[in-house]
């Protein structure tokens, strides 16, 4: 079942830094300095911006306030002591420095169906089950991808690993905190994962950007 990983490692686009002090009309910045960013996801120019229609709502499940807990139970700002928690400015920066230079990737936990029905720009799909699985042989697929060398003594060198930001649905979606556990219980180092509690629901809440990927499975 896991010979064929789900891991995107393999198709990571990079970021270009957009121009971002052109003068044009945007009456809804990202900030008052910021009013986009321009990235390559997987080969296609995005452009990191937020609606501009000032009487936009949302309109699709998102809208929802209600779900059963358990499972959809309100997550904690902090589920993990070690791991930091960050807001959409501090993941477009992620995205715009990160991801561009190859030494961080944002890791979109949902099941593979939710992602290819709109994710994040810039985000490739590891689901929080591929995490979970107590299995040798997916630990090692999944560190050596993202960069961690094994040592001799099966220990690993993370000096060269990649960051990683992980979001799933939004503050009642427990994929990601799973899949964080999971990454310091294997020991990923604390201080390379990074959770956006706010996940989907809170980026489209702002009106940003988001994408349609198709999940593409490393053979």
């Amino acid at each position: 079942m896991y010979n064929k990983l789900l891991i995107f490692l393999l198709v990571l686009g990079g970021v270009a830094i957009a121009n971002e002090n052109r003068q044009e009309n945007i009456q809804v910045k990202i900030t008052e300095k910021i009013p986009y960013v321009t990235i390559n996801d997987s080969g296609t120019e995005i452009k990191i911006s937020r609606i501009q229609d000032t009487h936009n709502r949302l309109t699709d499940d998102f809208t929802k306030t209600s779900r059963a807990c358990p499972p959809h139970c309100i997550q904690p700002v902090k589920p993990i002591e070690g791991v930091k928690t960050i807001g959409e400015l501090e993941l477009i920066d992620f995205i715009k420095n990160r991801v561009y230079t190859k030494k961080g990737i944002l890791v979109d936990a949902r099941l593979k169906k939710w992602f290819e029905l709109e994710t994040i720009p810039g985000s490739i799909n590891i689901p929080f089950t591929l995490a979970v699985v107590d299995s040798d042989k997916v630990k090692k697929a999944l560190f050596k991808a993202l960069g961690a060398k094994e040592k001799g003594d099966g220990t690993y060198d993370f000096s060269q690993a990649k960051d990683m930001v992980v979001f799933c649905n939004g503050l009642w979606c427990g994929s990601s905190v799973k899949f964080l556990k999971q990454m310091v219980a294997k020991g990923y180092p604390k201080e390379k994962l990074f959770y956006y509690r706010a996940g989907l629901q809170g980026w489209k809440l702002l009106g940003l950007t988001t994408v349609i990927h198709e999940a593409i499975e490393a053979k």
